[in-house]
């Protein structure tokens, strides 16, 4: 627990317990009135006045009793609603910093995905595309398209493309871990 937790504990537990006091305090005030009664019952002015100033300081002492234990009370709301918001503060740190580690993590894989799909893209399945293009538009290949022959970089993308490869492919080496 922190210290604000500790410190609210313990405004808490006195306000409590001056709440205890002032109904003990209310309960004598009663007995000495009790006992007022009787002392006037019997006659007994001087034990009268006694109980009667007693009975007055009890019910003065539960009064101020139960003004501080609210005051205490008002100042642990202040001093509850500041530790919350603590917390509340802290979740949301911890919230943003977990946003921002996923949205890194996330933007990392798409690269990932997207370099790895275009690596991966079976030579064979080029290789018939090309042929078949090239038989659709009634073009002679000037190669021979083998397998063992073609290379991805004898086939000249668009410039937009090569342009927008490259920018990829710098993005991907600056994500990748330096050796």
């Amino acid at each position: 627990m922190s210290n604000l937790e500790k410190t609210l504990f313990q405004l808490k537990f006195t306000a409590k317990s001056l709440t205890r006091q002032a109904k003990k305090a209310q309960k004598d005030e009663l007995a000495e009135k009790a006992r007022l009664k009787k002392a006037l019952l019997q006659g007994n002015n001087d034990g009268a006045r006694i109980y009667a100033s007693n009975a007055i300081r009890k019910k003065s002492e539960a009064l101020n009793l139960l003004r501080l234990g609210s005051r205490i009370d008002a100042v642990a709301s202040r001093v509850e609603t500041a530790v919350t918001m603590r917390q509340i503060s802290v979740i949301m740190d911890k919230f943003e910093s977990q946003f921002t580690d996923l949205d890194v993590q996330t933007s990392y894989m798409e690269d990932t995905m997207s370099a790895t799909t275009a690596i991966s893209t079976p030579q064979d399945q080029i290789e018939n595309l090309l042929r078949q293009t090239a038989e659709e538009a009634n073009i002679e290949l000037k190669q021979d398209l083998d397998a063992d022959q073609l290379n991805v970089s004898e086939v000249t993308p668009p410039t937009g493309l090569k342009d927008e490869d490259d920018k990829l492919a710098e993005r991907l080496r600056a994500l990748r871990p330096a050796t």
